[in-house]
């Protein structure tokens, strides 16, 4: 049963304490300064929202009368509901701080485990095909724009990473890309086909200015930012015919796809794209139903 809009106030001091921890957890894990933000603000208003007195009394039936709640519940700004994403970080917001709680020690059952909710009408993206990557990489005329496509795609990085990679992270020789603070602080190794491992090569010393720093840089010399990988890709996204909503990582959720598609095991491609559990990878990549039989066996 669904509580109302607008529920009794729950224990301030409870709330209080876990966001404050909560944050604290994610800044000591590396989490960006935005999710430090984001994540415990959901948590606090999960918890105000199920009136709770301690945390050993979230239940199964709580967290999915809250996961019904969000879809009716009212903006606190403007009119209308929250959208598929947002809701979608409620639910990364659950699993991260009761997988922290129970790997604590704090609660001996993690009441997200097994969870499986359906997904938010609206949520669903269709991954591109790979004839459309090919269109992509026909469209990108200059090597800066090369090296883009393949940092997204055939290394499947995230805006945030190659936002930080450094020209010292890509070792062409070696065929090798050093993810050194993914998401959650976590570290990866990329392994680089010998195409990737060119294309790339190919900028740093034909287009990129000589130097250290940042693997790739805008017009003004300077690191290239987010929005500017935004930018870039929208261009050869135009130039390519298609259509205007491919974001990076569209193509991350692409290259996720194939792999899986050319018969890549799921973990592996798990390892490769840096997500903490099996189903952020099943989240982003259209998984072979034989697959996800014989890996839950």
């Amino acid at each position: 049963m669904i509580v109302g809009l607008h529920p009794p106030p729950s224990d301030p001091l409870l709330v209080h304490y876990y966001r404050s921890a909560f944050k604290t957890y994610l800044e000591q894990s590396g989490y960006s300064v935005s999710t430090q933000r984001m994540l415990p603000a959901c948590i606090g208003e999960f918890l105000h929202y199920g009136r709770f007195t301690r945390l050993e009394e979230v239940s199964l039936p709580a967290i999915l009368s809250f996961y019904e709640w969000l879809h009716i519940r009212p903006l606190k700004r403007g009119s209308g509901a929250l959208s598929a994403m947002m809701i979608s970080h409620y639910v990364y917001a659950l699993k991260v701080f009761f997988h922290w709680q129970e790997q604590s020690g704090e609660l001996l059952y993690n009441p997200m485990s097994g969870l499986r909710l359906r997904r938010v009408a609206g949520g669903n993206r269709e991954p591109l095909s790979r004839e459309e990557i090919s269109a992509l990489f026909s469209a990108a005329v200059s090597l800066k724009e090369q090296a883009m496509l393949h940092l997204f795609y055939s290394c499947g990085l995230r805006r945030s990473e190659a936002v930080r990679l450094k020209v010292s992270d890509v070792q062409v020789k070696y065929r090798l890309l050093y993810v050194r603070s993914g998401k959650g602080a976590r570290r990866r190794v990329v392994p680089l086909t010998g195409a990737v491992a060119a294309a790339l090569g190919a900028y740093l010393s034909q287009e990129r200015p000589g130097g250290s720093g940042a693997f790739m840089l805008n017009q003004t010399g300077r690191p290239m930012s987010g929005n500017g990988y935004y930018l870039l890709l929208k261009e050869v996204v135009r130039r390519a015919g298609l259509h205007a909503e491919i974001s990076p990582h569209y193509l991350r959720h692409s290259i996720a796809t194939h792999l899986l598609g050319g018969g890549m095991d799921i973990e592996n491609v798990r390892e490769f794209l840096g997500h903490r559990c099996l189903e952020s990878t099943q989240v982003y990549a259209k998984c072979n139903p034989d697959q996800l039989k014989d890996l839950w066996k």
